[in-house]
């Protein structure tokens, strides 16, 4: 029964369209969100304290070749991968690019959570093989990709919340945390909720409920699921609106749940219609 979980059949197509979105989010994530990777080509290498898997790899301390290798490499490799074609071979080229990518940056200080779910699924989406848009055939292999990453998801907010049990204590709804947040990074909109009595403590305890309670989508049945995503992709814009966090590759891998392929049939009779 678990296996079967694990590997329940979805329709080619869908796993197509969201490694697409993926790729596509490599590129811009390269171009909008981390082109500040590309200014440790000229970091002194002493300040260079690699991730643990970066010290089992043994990977070299970045410099301008290896960082501006890794970054245009990257680029062209995504691209061609979004296209579709030799998705095993590119998908892993990807994969083991982008990895890098995120040694580097992640190197000198802060590890972002947000980017688990997203390297989840450019690893499995190499094990997937051809999908062309469009296509209703099912498959175990494709369904097992997403479960995956949608299980990375999953554990994004569920183990966030133990973190914040665990260094935070029980106290931790009743803290200061979202208040420095917005003393730090906050906007006009975090202004005005800031100044509601209470109103910081209560956004709190409703964090902690909704990153424990995320494992319960997995029950919510597949024609109601979209809706639970939207509630998710939500509490993300206001967390985004108030204090500017974007998780925009947790919200790219938080796509796995969704019936893109649905989506692009919708969108079809536009496109056609704005062609003609």
């Amino acid at each position: 029964m678990i296996s079967r979980w694990f590997t329940a059949p979805v329709p080619l197509g869908r796993v197509a369209a969201f490694r697409t979105l993926v790729y596509l989010f490599v590129v811009g994530d390269l171009i909008v969100f981390t082109p500040w990777i590309r200014g440790h080509a000229n970091t002194p290498g002493d300040l260079y304290q690699p991730l643990r898997v970066g010290r089992m790899l043994h990977l070299p301390v970045p410099d301008a070749a290896l960082v501006h290798g890794v970054f245009w490499a990257l680029l062209v490799a995504a691209l061609a991968a979004a296209t579709g074609r030799l998705p095993r071979l590119l998908g892993v080229l990807v994969f083991l690019l982008y990895s890098e990518w995120m040694v580097i940056g992640m190197s000198y200080g802060k590890v972002d959570h947000d980017r688990f779910g997203f390297l989840v699924a450019l690893a499995v989406l190499p094990t997937v093989g051809a999908a062309r848009h469009g296509d209703q055939r099912t498959s175990e292999a494709a369904g097992w990709a997403l479960r995956v990453t949608q299980i990375a998801v999953v554990c994004t907010y569920f183990l966030a919340a133990l973190a914040k049990l665990r260094f935070g204590g029980i106290d931790w709804p009743t803290s200061s945390v979202l208040a420095q947040a917005i003393i730090r990074r906050g906007t006009p909109l975090a202004d005005l909720i800031a100044g509601v009595p209470g109103l910081l403590i209560l956004a709190q305890f409703g964090i902690l409920a909704f990153e424990l309670a995320s494992p319960l989508i997995f029950f919510v049945p597949e024609r109601r699921r979209s809706l639970v995503v939207a509630f998710f992709y939500s509490f993300h814009l206001v967390t985004f609106a108030t204090i500017t966090i974007s998780f925009a590759p947790h919200l790219v891998a938080l796509a796995s749940f969704l019936p893109l392929e649905k989506r692009l049939r919708a969108a079809e009779p536009v496109a056609s219609t704005l062609r003609e």
